[in-house]
């Protein structure tokens, strides 16, 4: 195990392990992109991560996990403080597992062979006696754990790139977005339909909710959150994030809370 500091650098490619586990609490951390050799299992404790990868904007909530393959670029930006765990398992080990970025559910059982794989020495022997059987329970388990819709597909065509350039502020509506673009309505629709399998108010109703998680984990103002997603009172939005996810914000924040 490493716990890394926040000006130290760490290079999974550059050990033999088949896993290896870093522990680290950053505060607006910004890795820039990258890509590596090993398939990344990145589970939060505390705080919540946005992983840019090529057509796909993901958003890693806390006590949740995400999975990023072995040599996928990516970039991953950490707001205020985020408490983590990150293990790098050899590509012999990741089969099974999902070929983009990927938020899982992360069980009580997934979490302590999370945390006990990252406390491990690098020498750790992992093809035999009890370390081999936690790693193949916890390879187990992750090829097991739920996968969660905190993912955002984006379009592609260029006429579309000042939208992605402003992806903090509320996506205007279509009509709107006609306007700025210099494109019919229809177009725009079928350029979202092509490139994200949503349409644009699908599209848009995504983006809401991963804003939303986000402005939760970082213990935003429910008023404040509601004002920014352009919610007209407090119980619409809630009613909004109820209907996407099961649970109302409050309810949502307890269940991320680490415990």
């Amino acid at each position: 195990m490493a716990w890394l500091d926040p000006d130290s650098s760490f290079d999974p490619n550059a050990f033999g392990a088949p896993v290896l586990g870093i522990c680290s609490a950053l505060g607006e951390h910004d890795s820039g992109r990258h890509r590596h050799d090993r398939g990344q299992l990145l589970f939060t404790r505390q705080g919540c991560v946005r992983i840019d990868t090529p057509g796909r904007l993901c958003l890693l909530p806390p006590t949740q996990a995400a999975w990023i393959p072995a040599g996928l670029e990516h970039r991953a930006r950490m707001r205020e403080t985020v408490d983590y765990r990150s293990l790098y398992f050899t590509a012999a080990l990741c089969e099974g597992l999902p070929t983009q970025v990927t938020v899982l559910s992360v069980n009580p059982l997934l979490r302590e062979l999370v945390e006990r794989i990252a406390l491990a020495p690098f020498a750790t022997a992992w093809d035999q006696g009890a370390a081999a059987h936690l790693l193949a329970l916890c390879l187990s388990e992750l090829q097991q754990a739920p996968r969660q819709p905190m993912f955002l597909p984006l379009p592609g065509d260029r006429r579309l790139a000042r939208l992605l350039e402003q992806l903090d502020r509320l996506p205007p509506a279509l009509s709107e977005l006609a306007g700025q673009v210099g494109a019919s309505e229809k177009t725009i629709s079928r350029l979202f339909r092509r490139d994200t399998g949503l349409s644009y108010q699908q599209w848009r109703q995504q983006w809401r909710l991963l804003r939303a998680v986000e402005q939760l984990a970082l213990q935003r103002p429910l008023g404040a959150i509601a004002d920014e997603l352009g919610f007209a009172t407090d119980s619409a939005f809630i009613a909004f994030f109820r209907g996407l996810t099961g649970l109302t914000p409050g309810a949502w924040n307890r269940a991320t809370s680490p415990g």
